[in-house]
């Protein structure tokens, strides 16, 4: 996971996008929980795994694959807009 923040990281035009996935992904009331971290629910990080690179889910996730689909969702955010 340290490669895919690092990755982003490094490329602030995919903030704002990376941002709004790592909300959209986070358990809901995730504030009220100790610690307030935005972090995914287990089962949904699984199953976005598993469809994603198959096998039990336990995959990490690709840098590259991160990177483009966040673009992707940063394109689709504009298209929808205009």
């Amino acid at each position: 996971m340290t490669k895919v923040v690092a990755a982003v990281a490094v490329r602030p035009w995919l903030w704002p996008a990376a941002s709004a996935q790592v909300l959209r992904l986070a358990r809901p009331g995730w504030w009220h929980r100790w610690p307030p971290l935005p972090l995914p629910d287990k089962a949904l990080w699984r199953f976005r795994m598993e469809t994603a690179y198959g096998g039990a889910g336990d995959a990490e996730p690709d840098a590259g694959d991160v990177q483009s689909f966040l673009r992707w969702s940063r394109d689709m955010r504009h298209w929808r807009r205009s």
